[in-house]
């Protein structure tokens, strides 16, 4: 209980410094720079995971709602179970394999070589030139990602649904738009924003406080992805509860 405790309180004052120290508008090519990478990096594998998201899910709603529910209504259930909990969650979950342990490698690796206490030397600070970039430009990017994870998922949800089981354009969309609620789009992006918040912060965190050479970065980078992982799943609930209960 006592190491828990001492850890929350290292990563809350890891927090703090980066909002003391971070000089938004200085850094803002370095922002730009990481949220181009964070967003080209990732959007094979989004829509890739996206897409095969979507056929899943038709097929999943075609055979479990068979003899209940209208085939037609097979673009509701894409449309929002895409929009509130399977672009987000599992967005968050592929950028935190791909992205998260990405950054949690490359910050510990500077930090056993001792690259970090260069910086200090010199007057900078890691807070405001590496780790405040990337908290940003990742809280940043993973709702847009988000968002290109819900077209694709609606887009391959609608060409299998028309395949499979002959459902038109017309009847798809027209059940998305007459369903649709402006809480079940901005709902996902909200969980979006946390999940991009908390996969950088661990990430860089974990990176930050790593030691003992090689053995310390792949520690770093595995603590960054459960650690990652587990919280993106428990915000979810927490998310889900305070805005659909």
């Amino acid at each position: 209980m006592k190491k828990i405790v001492n850890l929350i309180g290292e990563f809350l004052i890891y927090l703090f410094r980066i909002l003391k120290f971070s000089r938004f508008v200085k850094r803002r090519h370095e922002i730009f720079k990481q949220a181009e990478k964070i967003g080209n990096d990732s959007l094979l594998l989004i829509f890739t995971t996206s897409a095969f998201t979507g056929l899943v899910t038709a097929v999943q709603a075609s055979y479990q709602t068979r003899g209940f529910i209208a085939v037609s209504m097979i673009g509701t259930m894409i449309g929002k179970s895409s929009m509130l909990e399977l672009a987000p969650v599992l967005s968050a979950l592929v950028i935190t394999g791909k992205v998260g342990g990405s950054i949690a490698a490359e910050i510990a690796t500077m930090n056993v070589t001792e690259q970090l206490d260069a910086m200090k030397s010199m007057g900078v600070f890691p807070e405001d030139y590496l780790f405040m970039p990337r908290i940003l430009a990742g809280t940043i990017m993973l709702p847009v990602l988000t968002i290109v994870s819900v077209i694709t998922s609606i887009f391959f949800g609608f060409f299998i649904s028309n395949i499979l089981y002959s459902v038109s354009a017309n009847v798809f969309f027209s059940s998305i738009k007459t369903f649709f609620k402006p809480a079940d789009l901005w709902g996902g992006l909200i969980k979006a924003l946390f999940f991009g918040f908390i996969i950088t912060s661990i990430s860089c965190f974990e990176g930050y406080k790593s030691k003992n050479g090689a053995e310390g970065v792949g520690k770093a980078t595995t603590t960054a992805v459960v650690f990652s992982s587990i919280f993106i799943l428990c915000f979810d609930f927490i998310i889900t509860a305070a805005i659909f209960s």
